[in-house]
């Protein structure tokens, strides 16, 4: 059950502006799409595409860490990994499962000539958009449960992006289309309501003996 009192007296630690900020922020946010990243070996592309769901609005990164676990690159994500929440998975199979347990249709991004070209793609659904490796693209596993197949076009010499320009590109013009769409794409108010407080308790230094010594603990 969520701690109002508590809440409220983290708050006051927070200086008006920083409050409003996060309010503007969270109204601005959405589950509607989310981020999945698989095995990119590249630990700063995995960190920058973070950073590009911060920039955009996207709430909710999943990452898949099969092969290749590390760290943040927290040089590059800056700070954004405080603000998204980065879900990790031991393997492809229990991301695929959690997901779609979640209500998301699976958009796999590859340069497929079945793919939708993305100024032709519209997320009616829930959709979870896949990126793979930088070598290999992404493993059978999602290409088999895919609900559907993306691509940026392109009409230069190179036919590829670094994953991270990719996921950038693809991020930003989705992520436009659901706030200019009528979709319910914003936070609920319990959601905002949850982030608030999170957001608060990693603003302030020293949280965990703060709240220890609210409580008379």
């Amino acid at each position: 059950m969520f701690d109002h009192e508590l809440f409220t007296y983290l708050e006051s630690y927070l200086t008006e502006e920083r409050k409003q900020r996060f309010l503007e922020v969270l109204q601005q946010r959405t589950k509607h799409i989310t981020i999945a990243i698989e095995d990119v070996y590249q630990m700063h592309n995995t960190s920058a595409i973070i950073r590009s769901c911060d920039v955009f609005g996207v709430q909710e990164v999943h990452v898949v860490e099969d092969h290749f676990a590390k760290r943040l690159d927290k040089n590059i994500a800056m700070g954004a990994e405080k603000w998204v929440d980065v879900h990790h998975h031991k393997n492809t199979t229990d991301c695929l499962k959690q997901l779609k347990s979640e209500g998301y249709q699976i958009i796999a991004t590859t340069p497929h000539n079945d793919s939708t070209l993305l100024p032709d793609f519209f997320p009616e659904k829930k959709s979870a958009i896949f990126f793979g490796t930088e070598k290999e693209g992404l493993s059978e596993a999602v290409m088999q449960q895919a609900d559907g197949f993306l691509k940026i076009p392109m009409v230069g010499f190179s036919e590829s992006l670094n994953v991270s320009v990719s996921a950038a590109i693809i991020i930003q013009d989705v992520a436009h289309k659901v706030r200019n769409s009528n979709l319910d794409w914003w936070l609920t108010e319990e959601e905002i309501l949850e982030k608030r407080m999170d957001w608060t308790k990693k603003s302030i230094k020293h949280v965990k003996g703060i709240i220890k010594r609210y409580r008379g603990n």
